[in-house]
């Protein structure tokens, strides 16, 4: 509206000077030299506008042809700018589905049309990814960390690189260098705290933890739970060469991350022996709460030391009360009642898990079984259940499981990574009940048969035999050999041992996790990421005596 009444106003005023002219009278005269034109005011101004008009059109039509090639140049320009970025469009879409090929020309085609493009650096060096080139890759990363504008993504593409070579000095060095380019890099800190934590340099870790929250790339809950991380793995490192460093590290840890675990145990034992257990007794209790753990419950029964066996346990019934119904509470009855001998109250506790036994509630009968009743069958019959149990949790960080906690991921660099639970790989899985059974036939079949057992004077003398026991059904005759039953002895007739059967390093040291069907498994090529229980882990313990009385049945 207000565009209509200016034009109406401009019309209007156009209107009036018009008018003005046309009403002056009088003559204008241009002479020179021959020349003399003589007109009057009206048609002087008319002629002087068609005269403007007229040079405007001849200067535009001049400015045309003169810019006639810049603009030539500008629309080649454009073109190839377009084109270049259509190549890079498609060459990022060919990496997300992961056509290498593609990727590549795409990449090819972009670095010819717009060589200078950021974009067209990145499709390089990820289609160089994509086909497994590394020194292309780094070539292009590289190029990406000398510029200005791609300087931080280069860097960060190398830090990939250097870490897929297995270089992590070379790592660390790119980490540090970035965060010198850009102090808020999330990325290049954690790195960089990673790789110090794998060095064992706490003092350095928790100086970028402090920029790290200073900076306000972590928030508070998360740096005091870091912190109290970091501090514990000191506490634990100094625990024997400097004892009193250790406790005052180890209490500022559990103000930290007053539910860690390691801290809360290492912390309680220095309160034992300074007698303050009653403020032992409370930490542990705190961490109990959050999370029942078997280290707790063996620290909270020794927590007044000289205590009689009964008298732990009834510390730790008072303990289990926090936690009703966990099978850590059970447990932790269970092996204090042993320790006590009152098997029955052990077997009353253990009595809701055994009709689906973990392997250290099967090791645990197989214990009450031995010390109460002295009936070695059972106790061995226990001790077999016990290789094919349920795993119980353990510490485990991005699939390694570990036989004792660890402040940082040995994968991943990642701080308070680990976590006490049952690894991916152990959990029961869907497979339907009938393939279920014919793989625990097929692990029957595959597994090594008894078929003699070596000679002893008496049950007495095996059972002396490195702590052995012998499986269920083993008697012990009169002539000193130990005989099988009939159904094992026809089981095993069909087995004759090998050359390497016969070896003592014959069983492996390491007991298999079964994986679910939909567990993707990990890296084989990373031998510390094989989805394997080491053998100082808990399940491997348990089944020393399993695997050393099979592998002297050849000797």
């Amino acid at each position: 509206m207000l565009r209509i009444i200016l034009f109406l106003v401009l019309i209007a005023l156009s209107a009036l000077g018009a008018t003005w002219i046309a009403d002056q009278t009088g003559t204008i005269v241009l002479s020179w030299d021959v020349w003399r034109i003589e007109t009057t005011i009206p048609v002087f101004a008319l002629g002087l506008g068609l005269l403007i008009v007229a040079s405007l059109l001849a200067w535009s039509v001049v400015h045309g042809l003169w810019q006639a090639p810049t603009r030539m140049r500008r629309a080649r320009r454009e073109r190839r700018i377009a084109r270049g970025r259509d190549a890079i469009t498609r060459g990022l879409l060919a990496i997300g589905y992961g056509d290498a090929a593609a990727a590549r020309n795409h990449a090819k085609a972009a670095r010819r049309l717009v060589s200078n493009d950021p974009l067209a650096l990145l499709l390089h060096a990820q289609a160089a990814q994509l086909d497994g080139d590394a020194d292309r890759a780094q070539r292009a990363f590289r190029t990406m960390a000398e510029r200005n504008d791609t300087r931080l993504l280069g860097l960060r593409g190398l830090f990939i690189e250097a870490q897929r070579a297995g270089d992590p000095a070379a790592a660390v060095a790119i980490a540090e260098e970035a965060l010198k380019t850009s102090p808020s890099s999330i990325w290049a800190s954690q790195a960089a705290l990673g790789f110090r934590c794998a060095r064992g340099d706490w003092t350095g870790a928790l100086a970028i933890l402090d920029k790290n929250v200073a900076s306000g790339r972590i928030d508070k809950a998360l740096y005091r739970r870091q912190r109290g991380v970091l501090l514990t793995a000191r506490a634990l490192e100094l625990e024997k060469s400097d004892r009193d460093l250790s406790r005052q590290t180890v209490m500022e840890a559990v103000k930290f991350a007053p539910t860690l675990i390691p801290a809360v145990v290492l912390a309680s034992k220095y309160l034992s022996e300074a007698n303050q257990m009653r403020r032992a007794m409370r930490l542990i209790e705190t961490a109990w709460l959050a999370q029942p753990h078997p280290d707790l419950a063996d620290a909270y029964a020794h927590v007044m030391p000289g205590d009689s066996a009964l008298q732990r346990l009834a510390r730790v019934e008072k303990l289990s009360e926090k936690a009703p119904g966990h099978p850590e509470s059970a447990m932790a009855i269970a092996r204090a009642a042993i320790d006590a001998s009152e098997f029955a109250r052990a077997r009353e506790v253990l009595e809701p898990l055994i009709a689906a036994p973990t392997q250290r509630v099967a090791m645990l009968m197989a214990e009450i079984e031995h010390n109460e009743r002295g009936d070695s069958g059972r106790a061995r019959a226990w001790t077999l259940r016990a290789v094919r149990a349920l795993h119980d949790p353990v510490w485990t960080a991005d699939g390694y499981v570990s036989d004792h906690w660890r402040p940082v991921s040995p994968l991943t660099g990642r701080v308070d990574a680990f976590q006490w639970q049952t690894p991916l790989s152990a959990l029961p899985s869907s497979r339907p009940p009938l393939v279920e059974a014919e793989v625990s036939d097929q692990i029957a079949e595959d597994a090594p048969r008894v078929e003699a057992l070596p000679a002893a004077t008496s049950t007495e003398d095996f059972k002396a035999q490195d702590g052995a026991i012998p499986p269920a059904g083993v008697e012990a005759s009169s002539s000193g050999t130990i005989s099988m039953p009939d159904e094992t002895a026809t089981a095993s007739a069909d087995y004759t041992p090998s050359e390497e059967d016969n070896k003592p390093g014959a069983i492996p040291d390491v007991i298999p996790i079964v994986r679910a069907p939909d567990d993707p498994g990990v890296d084989d090529d990373n031998p510390r990421n094989d989805g394997f229980v080491e053998d100082d882990t808990a399940a491997a313990r348990q089944a020393g005596g399993l695997r050393g009385l099979l592998s002297r049945r050849g000797n």
